[in-house]
C-alpha cells in the first residue's frame, strides 16, 4: 500500500483517497483498485488475466467488465488532463506510462494553468462534468480560464458542456484552442482529437468545406500512428464526410477500418461509433438485416461503457436517422423513448433539435398530430443552433403533419420549404399531390426521388419506391407499377419494414383495381390495413380502411363498407383529421345512396 503522486493527481491506497490538486474526487472501488494496481506495478504491463484475478477473485467475468472499468478509470484521468497515461496494449492488457511529462507543465493559459487549490474554480467546473451538470461546468471553466487555471484537457470538458447545452458553435473556439496548445506542447497526436471535433462539429452544422479542412489537419497530427485512438476517429469522422459527399461505398470501408481499430484497441467509443457507421452504410447500400444488427450491437456496446453525451448522442441519432428513413415506425419509437430516457439521466434537459425531430416524426406517425406540430416546431427553433442541416427534414416531418391532419395549404408550403432548404420532400410531397388532383405531377416527383446516391436518397428507396407503384397503377402505368412491386417483392430482406410492405400492398390493389381484379385488390387493402395497424399508425390504418371502404361500395357490399367507415370515422376522430372526416362522410354518402337504388328509393 501507498502514495502515488502523478500529474495533479494524488492516490493514497491506505484511505482510499484520489485526489486531484488536493480535493477528493468520486470514484468507483473498482476504477479506484484499477489505478491503484497499474500505479503500484507501473514498471511494466499487467496481464488481462492478471487484472481479473485481482479485481475479482475467485469470481468468473467476462473482459467486457474489465473494459468497462478501464474506460471509467480512462473518464477520471480525464479530469486532470491524463487519460493518455492510461495505455491499451491490444490483446494483452493495460499499463499506466508515466514516463511522459504530464500535460499541466505545457505552459499557461489554456496548455497548463497554475496549479489549482481545494475550491477553486477549474475544480469546481471537473467537479461539475463528473455529475453531468453541464450549465454549473460551463460557468465555472468561464471563471477558471479567467484565471489562468486550464489545463488544455480543461478546453475539452468546456467545449463538451457547451454541446451538452445545445451551443455548439461556443465550442468551436475552445477545440481549436487546445490543438493550439497540444501543437506547441509537442502533443500532435493528441492534438488530433480535438482537431476532429472540430470536424464533427463544423460537419454538423452543414459547414462541409471547414469539416474537411480539420479533418486533413488530424490527419497531418496522426501522421505515421494509425495503430492509435485518434486514428479510429479519423477514419470513422472520414466515413461521415464520404456519407456527405454521396460516397456510401468508401464511407463504408472507412467505418470498417474505425471499428477495426477500436476492436484492436478494446476502446469501446471507437468500436461503437465506426460499427453505428458500418451498420449505416450497409443500410444505404441494401444490407438491411446486417445493418441493424450493427446498430444495435453499437448503441448497446457504447451505451454500457459510460460514453460521453455527445458520444451517446450520436450512436442513438444515427439509429434513429435510418428507422425514420427506412419507415421502422416500431423500432423508431423503441430507440427514441430510450433516447430520452438517456438524455435526461445525462443532464441534457434541453433535448437537442435532432432528438426532438425524431420524437415528433413517431408521434406523427402514431397519430398524436398536434402535440407532434408542436414538437417539430422546437426542434426547428433548436436544429437552426445545434444541426442546420436538418432543418430540410424537419420541414418534410411538418409537412407529413400537416398533411395526415388534412392541412393541404400548410402541408404544401412545408413540402416547398423543405424542397428550398435541401431536402427531398418526398413521398409526402407525392401523396399530396394526388390528394390534389394532381397525380401526374406525383408520379414524376416520384421519379425523380430515386436519383443520387445520397444516404438519405437510397435510404428512403423503399418508402419511395412503394408509393412509386401505386402512383404508377393511379396514372395507368402499369408495366411500371409492376415492375417495382417486383423490385420491392424480390428482395424481402431488404426492405422488412411493416411500413414498406403495407404500402406495396395498396400499391398491389390499385394495379388489381385496373386490371378488374376487385377481389385480389380486397385482400391487399386488408393485408394494408393490417400491416398499418402493425405499425401503429391510425392515420395510414383510416386510409387503407378508407380505400376498402371505397371498393366495396362498388362491389355492392354495403354491410362491409359499413364496417369499414365506422372504424375509420372513430379514427379520424381519435387523430382530429379533417381530412379523413371529410373523406368518410363521402363515402357514407355513397352508401345511402346505393342503397336508396338498390330499395328503389329516390
Amino acid at each position: 500500500m501507498g502514495t502515488y503522486c502523478f500529474g495533479d493527481f494524488d492516490l493514497n491506497e491506505d484511505a482510499r483517497a484520489l485526489r486531484l490538486a488536493g480535493s477528493e474526487i468520486e470514484v468507483q472501488p473498482l476504477v479506484f483498485d484499477f489505478l491503484a494496481i497499474l500505479l503500484r506495478h507501473r514498471d511494466r504491463a499487467m496481464s488481462k488475466d492478471e487484472l481479473l484475478e485481482t479485481l475479482w477473485p475467485g469470481v468468473t467475468v467476462t473482459e467486457a467488465s474489465l473494459q468497462r472499468v478501464a474506460s471509467l478509470a480512462r473518464g477520471v484521468l480525464r479530469q486532470g488532463g491524463m487519460e493518455t497515461a492510461l495505455r491499451n496494449l491490444p490483446r494483452f492488457g493495460y499499463r499506466i506510462c508515466l514516463d511522459l511529462p504530464p500535460i499541466s507543465a505545457n505552459g499557461p493559459a489554456g496548455a497548463g494553468g497554475k496549479l489549482s487549490s481545494p475550491g477553486s474554480p477549474v475544480l469546481s467546473a471537473r467537479e461539475a462534468v463528473a455529475v453531468r451538470k453541464w450549465h454549473e461546468a460551463a460557468a465555472c471553466f468561464t471563471e477558471a480560464d479567467a484565471a489562468g487555471e486550464l489545463l488544455t484537457a480543461d478546453l475539452e470538458e468546456w467545449a463538451l458542456a457547451l454541446e451538452c447545452m445545445g451551443r455548439p458553435a461556443e465550442a468551436i473556439p475552445l477545440l481549436a484552442r487546445a490543438v493550439t496548445a497540444y501543437g506547441v506542447a509537442g502533443e500532435r497526436l493528441r492534438a488530433a482529437s480535438p482537431a476532429i471535433g472540430l470536424a464533427r462539429v463544423h460537419l454538423e452544422r452543414g459547414e462541409l468545406a471547414v469539416a474537411k479542412g480539420w479533418h486533413k489537419r488530424a490527419a497531418q497530427l496522426i501522421d505515421g500512428a494509425t495503430d492509435s485512438r485518434e486514428h479510429g476517429l479519423w477514419c470513422w469522422m472520414g466515413a461521415r464526410i464520404m456519407g456527405a459527399e454521396a460516397e456510401p461505398e468508401q464511407a463504408l470501408a472507412l467505418a470498417e477500418q474505425a471499428f477495426a481499430v477500436g476492436r484492436d484497441l478494446e476502446d469501446p467509443v471507437v468500436e461503437s461509433l465506426g460499427l453505428i457507421y458500418r451498420g449505416f452504410f450497409k443500410l444505404c447500400l441494401g444490407e438491411t438485416k446486417s445493418g441493424q444488427e450493427d446498430q444495435d450491437f453499437a448503441a448497446a456496446l457504447g451505451l454500457s461503457s459510460d460514453v460521453d453525451p455527445v458520444v451517446g448522442g450520436i450512436l442513438y441519432c444515427n439509429i434513429l436517422w435510418a428507422c425514420r428513413n427506412f419507415g421502422d415506425w416500431a423500432r423508431a419509437n423503441q430507440w427514441t423513448l430510450g433516447y430520452e430516457d438517456w438524455c435526461r439521466g445525462h443532464g441534457l434537459e434541453d433535448l437537442s433539435g435532432s432528438c426532438r425531430l425524431h420524437r415528433a416524426e413517431v408521434l406523427g406517425v402514431h397519430g398524436t398530430l398536434k402535440e407532434a406540430e408542436a414538437l417539430v416546431r422546437a426542434a426547428l427553433d433548436q436544429l437552426a443552433v445545434d444541426a442546420p442541416w436538418a432543418t430540410g427534414d424537419a420541414l418534410r416531418v411538418l409537412g407529413d403533419i400537416h398533411l395526415a391532419a388534412g392541412d393541404f395549404t400548410e402541408a404544401e408550403t412545408a413540402y416547398r420549404a423543405s424542397h428550398a432548404a435541401g431536402w427531398d420532400p418526398q413521398p409526402g410531397l407525392a401523396l399530396l399531390q394526388l390528394e390534389q388532383g394532381q397525380a401526374e405531377a406525383a408520379f414524376s416527383a416520384l421519379e425523380r426521388s430515386l436519383v443520387g446516391n445520397g444516404w438519405p436518397t437510397l435510404q428512403r428507396r423503399g418508402m419511395v419506391l412503394a408509393t412509386l407503384a401505386k402512383v404508377a397503377a393511379r396514372t395507368n402505368r402499369l408495366e411500371r407499377a409492376k415492375e417495382v412491386i417486383t423490385e420491392l417483392e424480390s428482395q424481402p430482406q431488404r426492405w422488412p419494414m411493416a411500413s414498406i410492405r403495407a404500402l406495396s400492398a395498396e400499391a398491389k390493389a390499385e394495379l388489381f383495381i385496373r386490371e378488374d381484379r376487385p377481389t385480389e385488390a380486397v385482400r391487399e387493402l386488408q393485408t394494408a390495413c393490417s400491416r398499418w395497424s402493425e405499425v401503429g399508425s391510425p392515420v395510414n390504418v383510416a386510409d387503407a380502411r378508407l380505400a376498402l371502404a371505397a371498393l366495396l361500395i362498388q362491389l355492392g357490399d354495403r354491410s362491409g363498407a359499413e364496417l369499414e367507415l365506422g372504424t375509420a370515422l372513430a379514427l379520424a376522430k381519435k387523430v382530429d383529421s379533417s381530412r379523413l372526416t371529410r373523406r368518410c362522410e363521402e363515402l357514407k354518402g355513397l352508401v345511402v345512396g346505393t342503397h336508396k337504388i338498390a330499395m328503389g328509393g329516390a
